[in-house]
C-alpha cells in the first residue's frame, strides 16, 4: 500500500474515532413558544426552554407565574394554547410519557396498608413488575418502615413514598411539582435528600418550586419565570448572578459621594446607613478602588466586599420585570 493510501486510510479512522469519542448530551426535553390561555387570563406566554439529559432544573417563580401549567403541558394533561414541544427529540406520544415519572401531588394511598403492599398496588395498576419495590423504598430510605401501615407515617414519610411511587417504572426523567410543599422542616430536608439521591443515579429531574432555597440546595439549572413569562434560564449561578458590593466609609461622606460618583470601575452608587454602597464593574477589584480613592488624597474609613446571594440575584430579576412591565390601567 501506497504512503498516499496509508495517510488517507489513518484520516478516515481518526475521523471515526473523534465523531465517536466526543461526548454530547443529549435533549430531553425542549419547548418551542409556548402559551396558555384561559379566557383573557394568559397563564404562560412564548415559553421557550431546552433541558438536557442528567440536569436538575428548577422552575422557580411565586405562585401564579405558569410553572404548574408549563409541567401540565408538557405531561399532557393541559393543552397548549400555542406552541409546541418534544420529549427526546420527538413529539410527544404515550410511549415517550413512559419514559417520565410524575408527581403532580400526594397520591391517595390506603393508609391502613403498608408502604410495602401500597407500592404492589400502584405497579399492579400501571403494568410494571415489582422487582423495583425493594430498590425504591431503600432509596428514600423507608425499608426498615416497609411494613407499616401508611396510617403511622408523617407528612414527609408519605411524600417520600409518593416519589418512591413515581420511581416504580425505572423512568429517565422524573417531574415533581412543588414536591415539599406543606411539610416541616425535617421533612424538607428528607424529601430534599431523596431528590439529590434520585440526581445521583443520573436521572433528569424537573422540579417546579416556589422556594428559592430549596431550588439553590438541590438544583444545577433554573428557569424563572413571573406571570406566565420566562425571566431567565441556564445553569443556575449565572442566572442567578448579581455584581459585588463594594461599601465604603470616610470621615465626610457627603465630598465622598461626589468623589465616588467619577471613579472607574463604578457601575452605580448609592448610599446606606451612613455608608456609600458601589457597584463595580466586572474585573474590578476592592484594593484598585481603595488605591485610586488614596491617589486622590481620601483616606477610607471603612471597606469592604459584600458578594452577592442567590436570593439578591432572584429579586433583582424580579425588580427588573417589575420595572420594564407596562403600566396597569
Amino acid at each position: 500500500m501506497g504512503f498516499r493510501a496509508q495517510a488517507c486510510l489513518c484520516f478516515i479512522w481518526f475521523r471515526s474515532c473523534a465523531q465517536v469519542t466526543i461526548p454530547r448530551m443529549s435533549s430531553i426535553l425542549e419547548i418551542f413558544s409556548l402559551s396558555k390561555r384561559y379566557g383573557r387570563l394568559q397563564a404562560l406566554q412564548d415559553l421557550n426552554l431546552q433541558i438536557e439529559s442528567g440536569t436538575t432544573w428548577g422552575i422557580l417563580g411565586p405562585n401564579g407565574s405558569g410553572k404548574t401549567t408549563t409541567l401540565g403541558i408538557v405531561l399532557g394533561v393541559l393543552k397548549p394554547t400555542t406552541g409546541e414541544y418534544l420529549w427526546f427529540g420527538t413529539k410527544p406520544t404515550a410511549q415517550a410519557r413512559r419514559r417520565v415519572g410524575t408527581l403532580l401531588e400526594t397520591p391517595n394511598f390506603y393508609t391502613y396498608l403498608s408502604a410495602q403492599r401500597n407500592l404492589e398496588i400502584v405497579a399492579a395498576i400501571k403494568g410494571h413488575g415489582q422487582e423495583r419495590i425493594a430498590e425504591v423504598l431503600d432509596l428514600v430510605e423507608l425499608a426498615k418502615r416497609a411494613k407499616d401501615p401508611i396510617s403511622g407515617y408523617s407528612l414527609g414519610m408519605r411524600q417520600r413514598l409518593a416519589v418512591a411511587s413515581a420511581l416504580l417504572s425505572d423512568p429517565e426523567v422524573l417531574i415533581l411539582d412543588e414536591p415539599t410543599n406543606g411539610l416541616d422542616p425535617q421533612g424538607i430536608a428528607d424529601v430534599r435528600e431523596v431528590i439529590k439521591k434520585t440526581a445521583q443515579t443520573g436521572k433528569t429531574i424537573i422540579m417546579a418550586s416556589h422556594i428559592l432555597d430549596e431550588v439553590e440546595k438541590v438544583c444545577s439549572h433554573v428557569a424563572v419565570l413571573k406571570q406566565g413569562r420566562r425571566l431567565a434560564a441556564g445553569p443556575l449561578e449565572s442566572v442567578l448572578s448579581t455584581a459585588p458590593r463594594l461599601k465604603i466609609a470616610s470621615d465626610d461622606l457627603a465630598a465622598l459621594q461626589t468623589l465616588a460618583s467619577q471613579c472607574p470601575g463604578v457601575q452605580e452608587l448609592t448610599q446606606q446607613a451612613g455608608r456609600l454602597e458601589l457597584i463595580l464593574e466586572s474585573g474590578q477589584e476592592p484594593a484598585q478602588i481603595n488605591r485610586w480613592f488614596m491617589e486622590q488624597g481620601v483616606a477610607l474609613s471603612h471597606l469592604s466586599l459584600e458578594k452577592p446571594s442567590l436570593e439578591s440575584g432572584f429579586l433583582n430579576l424580579i425588580r427588573e420585570e417589575d420595572a420594564h412591565a407596562p403600566a396597569q390601567h
